[in-house]
């Protein structure tokens, strides 16, 4: 244990490197090494968080545009596509979290998540606004609160497989946060396939960076990397969804358009005023 807290304090990706087989997601920084897809060059700096999310799946509805723009600060505009807005709802489990020059802790850094989220552009660079997040580690609560300024929330989850279904369950538990519930069971129905460019698909995924902003109401960007998304079509079984009611927004209505990605490897950078 004392070589393993000497080689964590040196904080260097050669020094862990010794930890392979109890670290096995030193390989996210491999990402960088395909870049071309990106719509801008990326960021000067480092990264400074990995993490590795699986099974996901993505669930989005369309909402009305005037609703969902009165949620949004007004610093930070709202995109649509084809005179539409959407929210997604996207439950997945961080397989591997760790901060850059520092190994992924099995049992510590592996937990679900569920975030809703929406959609912004600033400055030519599309990217995603959070609603909310729900995770089940409060260490990651506490951090990404802290150093993102992002509306966490702690939750208490379950995530099981079984067959080819993803059986998911989370009931938000953070005393500052309004109820939300999230009970349902997923799986892929088809073949992974890469967005086109222009279409529905690569407006709702593809997307490099998060808007949020502090409390003087001055956005904030943190630029995110990644190979483009494996998409897969969807099937899922929603028993409960009140994960927007905080917002009165009305999911039930409609079906969600559905998509599957089994696992994506991203490196996120420090956000910074835009």
């Amino acid at each position: 244990m004392r070589g393993l807290l000497t080689t964590l304090a040196s904080g260097s990706e050669a020094a862990v490197a010794s930890l392979g087989a109890f670290s096995p997601s030193l390989a996210q920084g491999r990402v960088l090494e395909r870049r071309d897809h990106r719509p801008w060059p990326l960021p000067p700096g480092p990264w400074l968080m990995a993490q590795s999310w699986e099974d996901l799946l993505f669930a989005h509805w369309r909402v009305p545009e005037e609703r969902l723009r009165s949620l949004m600060p007004p610093e930070i505009p709202l995109d649509t596509f084809d005179g539409s807005a959407w929210v997604g709802v996207t439950p997945f489990r961080v397989g591997a979290f760790r901060l850059r020059g520092m190994p992924h802790l099995p049992g510590l850094t592996a937990f679900a998540e569920v975030n809703v989220r929406t959609y912004a552009t600033i400055d030519g660079k599309p990217g995603i606004f959070f609603l909310s997040l729900d995770a089940a580690s409060p260490l990651a609560v506490a951090g990404a609160r802290r150093a993102y300024r992002l509306p966490y929330f702690r939750a208490d989850m379950d995530v099981v497989r079984d067959g080819g279904w993803i059986d998911y369950r989370s009931e938000r538990v953070s005393d500052d946060g309004p109820p939300a519930r999230l009970e349902l069971r997923y799986r892929p129905t088809g073949e992974p396939r890469t967005a086109e460019a222009g279409s529905l698909e690569y407006f709702l995924a593809e997307r490099y960076c998060l808007y949020t902003s502090d409390n003087r109401g001055t956005p904030h960007r943190a630029d995110i990397h990644h190979p483009p998304w494996p998409l897969r079509p969807a099937e899922a079984i929603i028993e409960l969804n009140s994960m927007a009611t905080p917002w009165r927004l009305d999911l039930s209505s409609t079906d969600p358009l559905l998509h599957f990605a089994a696992r994506q490897d991203v490196v996120i950078w420090p956000i910074a005023p835009v």
